[in-house]
């Protein structure tokens, strides 16, 4: 008999153990837990198919089209199963450990394979991450103007063992309207969630957890509410770059995109910079004046960030003015000012 395991086991055991995804590639593509690998017993338009058949003509009829559909599959199935590197199991699950996951365990088991499944299947897996949320963490937020360092401060401190979090990073977007430029495709916040929990799923939460300050949405992804509502009642350190620093930093980043797509980016914001500072930024960046782009557009987001922080004024637990980019030596400045908050 195929051992079903509760989520808990399921991911201890995936520190040693590969997790095979049995749902349709959509599916997977869509959401799934970080470092499984995708073995669909269906395709997307097989799946479909099934579905039809079984809500027109019952379970029956479905269930013998799934046999002719899988029958050729399961030569490959196992052949792809071996190839894996396991310690002790093959760790097998679908969207709520039914007869996907059923199947294609007996399948590997008859042949010889260690497996298990996951217990409520991947939809157990998502309340699991939606619950961590909840827990109460120690979260530390470093907010600052647009192009003080945030994230790099966060990397630093990450390389001297505190535990960090790169929201951006798991977004693949910087949070601004310029944010998706030179990044990855954003995932799903159904995936950008998962990707979440995963990185901080073995922090020690009585201790410091640092991550940048956002908005809820991070370009199209969502922070799920949970966290987020511990994010915006969480200390925070104000990291204040010199502002001709930024500009520099700023220009370092964005110039070498084409200057349609940052003209694009530009007309977007017109509303909020407002119609004379829109026609000056765009004027500034037709003549290769980037540094003054830069300029024009840092009046709109001091001015954003500024109001955020007088949201946030009974929250600030330390003001740093930066005047150089030597991450390292802020990020020790950050942790000896910080060090009392847990002990």
């Amino acid at each position: 008999m195929i051992k079903s395991v509760d989520i808990e086991e399921f991911l201890e055991l995936s520190r040693q153990n590969p997790v095979v995804d049995v749902r349709s590639p959509s599916e997977y593509a869509y959401g799934r837990i970080p470092g499984a690998v995708n073995l669909p017993l269906f395709e997307d338009d097989e799946r479909a198919e099934i579905g039809t058949l079984y809500k027109q003509q019952g379970k029956d009829i479905a269930v013998k089209r799934g046999l002719e559909i899988v029958g050729p599959k399961m030569r490959p199935m196992v052949e792809f199963a071996e190839q894996l590197t396991f310690k002790d199991h093959i760790l097998v699950h679908c969207w709520r450990g039914g007869m996907r996951s059923g199947s294609v365990a007996w399948l590997l088991q008859t042949y010889g394979l260690p497996v298990f499944t996951l217990k409520g299947g991947y939809k157990r897996f998502r309340n699991h991450v939606l619950d961590k949320f909840a827990d109460k963490m120690e979260l530390m937020v470093i907010t600052g103007p647009t192009g003080s360092g945030k994230t790099d401060l966060i990397k630093a401190l990450a390389t001297t063992g505190q535990q960090v979090v790169d929201l951006e990073g798991l977004a693949h977007h910087k949070g601004s309207v310029f944010g998706e430029l030179g990044q990855e495709a954003q995932p799903s916040s159904e995936h950008f969630q998962n990707e979440l929990f995963w990185a901080i799923k073995d922090f020690d939460f009585s201790q410091a957890v640092w991550l940048e300050d956002e908005s809820i949405g991070i370009g199209k992804v969502m922070i799920p509410e949970g966290f987020w509502r511990q994010m915006g009642k969480s200390p925070r350190v104000h990291f204040n770059m010199d502002r001709n620093i930024r500009i520099k930093r700023l220009v370092s980043e964005y110039a070498s995109f084409p200057q349609t797509v940052l003209d694009e980016k530009i007309t977007v914001l017109e509303k909020k910079l407002g119609g004379q500072h829109a026609k000056s930024a765009l004027e500034l960046l037709r003549s290769g004046d980037f540094a003054g782009v830069a300029d024009v557009l840092l009046v709109y987001y001091d001015r954003a960030y500024k109001n955020a922080l007088i949201r946030h004024k009974n929250d600030l637990l330390l003001e740093i003015e930066a005047d150089h980019e030597d991450f390292a030596k802020w990020a020790e400045l950050v942790i000896e000012k910080t060090k009392t908050q847990y002990v």
